[in-house]
């Protein structure tokens, strides 16, 4: 240490090792600011451009964040920890709605499908990286949805697609348009590549025209999007929302548009993608919701240049995703494993249930798709530790939040009739402790 700073080193990969370190023993806190490039080069005997250089690569590991001339200072959730360190722990006897799973009771069993990809011939170096079974289906739903065409890719979910295509074409400090609330994989990510976020506030039938168009015009260069079931809300994109979207995008064609669409195969709305409206785009289709999210693969399609980026990287890297695993989920994608019709209604139901027994008990919440209802809250620890306390766990808004108001994740995925009542009452009572008194 010295000078009081916990920072030491003569190179900048010392120097950026002993920030890290620090920051993961406490002794730089989050929100708090660097010294100057130039003092800590002169308290450490080095060159400003070594520090400048230790400064870039914390940066692009999204350990620190430099916000102009007021400096560079930790990130308030650095990488290294991650949005999913806030939550609950869930207690023996406590119900947990906080985990963001599928119900397993909907979930296709996944014995025959592995069974009859593993009889296949064996897959060797230098064979294509995606497999023909899986790529034609795929194909097909998508372009029956209004995707355009385009090369398809095979990742390991939807994450990994978003960093490669994001990789593909931004560099440390390039601005994203990303949702809020909105996924914390995704919030996290967005720093941990170097880039910057921009929120972009959304309602039920997706983003906000008017707050993507500020933020285009902001300067970001990438727009994230999620077609359903959007995590936390469960906003899904409407076809006039769509329509709206696509006239923003067509004054900014330079942006890059990225669209998640994890909810496939668990909600009956339709798609309205947004692909096409930028000269660059990639549409990501993921199998973790509907087929389980150990079946680690998503399907990638996008631009040619885009694309190509992609499938160039991932050679240098893993080289491609299970062939085994393609052809089990391509098997399970030609044999209907998963009754789309019977799996949304389900979560449906579970939705719509919670969300109209806290309208009467005066409470406002959202849940348009997917597996989630969101609850705005005044006060997210007060709401969680009352709820977990009352046998309910939830995740605490923070996890998804940027500058949007608090609010509690709820995941109905397995939530039953009978639970509905009482998980309302309980969270009429953490939320507005007056509001069982009004309620009739």
């Amino acid at each position: 240490m010295l000078g009081g700073y916990p920072i030491e080193g003569r190179r900048a990969a010392d120097i950026s090792a002993s920030v890290e370190r620090a920051v993961a023993a406490g002794a730089l806190a989050p929100g708090q600011l660097l010294p100057p490039m130039r003092e800590l080069a002169s308290r450490l005997g080095v060159n400003p451009n070594t520090v400048a250089a230790a400064y870039r690569t914390l940066r692009e590991r999204g350990v620190i964040e430099t916000d102009g001339r007021r400096g560079s200072r930790v990130r308030h959730r650095p990488a290294t920890t991650g949005r999913e360190e806030i939550g609950v722990d869930v207690p023996e006897g406590v119900r947990d709605m906080a985990a963001g799973n599928p119900d397993p009771a909907l979930l296709p069993s996944l014995v025959a499908a592995f069974a009859q990809a593993a009889g296949g011939e064996p897959v060797l170096y230098g064979e294509a990286p995606v497999e023909p079974e899986l790529a034609r289906p795929a194909r097909a739903e998508m372009e029956a949805g209004g995707v355009p065409a385009g090369p398809i890719a095979v990742t390991s979910g939807s994450l990994d697609a978003i960093e490669r295509v994001l990789a593909a074409h931004l560099r440390p400090g390039d601005a994203v348009a990303v949702e809020d609330p909105g996924w914390g994989g995704l919030l996290d990510l967005v720093p941990a590549l170097g880039l910057r976020t921009l929120p972009v506030a959304l309602d039920d039938e997706g983003p906000l025209p008017d707050q993507v168009d500020r933020a285009l015009t902001a300067g970001a260069r990438a727009l994230v999007v999620t077609d359903r079931a959007q995590n936390p809300t469960g906003a899904a994109l409407s076809a006039a929302r769509a329509r709206a979207l696509r006239s923003v995008l067509r004054d900014h064609p330079e942006v890059l548009l990225i669209e998640d669409d994890h909810g496939h195969g668990i909600v009956d709305l339709p798609l309205h993608p947004l692909a096409g409206a930028t000269r660059h785009w990639a549409f990501v289709r993921s199998a973790a919701k509907a087929y389980g999210p150990d079946l680690r693969l998503a399907v990638v399609t996008g631009d040619e240049v885009t694309l190509d980026r992609v499938r160039g990287r991932q050679r240098l890297g893993p080289g491609w995703v299970s062939r085994i695993t393609q052809r089990a989920a391509a098997w399970l994608w030609s044999h209907d494993a998963v009754d789309t019709a019977v799996v949304a209604a389900a979560y449906g139901a579970r939705r719509s249930a919670l969300v109209e027994a806290l309208a009467r008990r005066g409470v406002a919440a959202t849940g348009r798709s997917g597996l989630n209802v969101w609850v705005p809250v005044p006060d997210e620890t007060a709401a969680v530790s009352r709820l977990l306390h009352a046998g309910w766990a939830v995740a605490p808004g923070a996890r998804f939040r940027m500058s949007a108001p608090p609010g509690i994740r709820v995941t109905v995925s397995t939530l039953t009739e009978a639970e509905t009542e009482p998980l309302a009452d309980a969270i009429a009572a953490a939320v507005r402790p007056a509001a069982l008194r009004s309620y009739v």
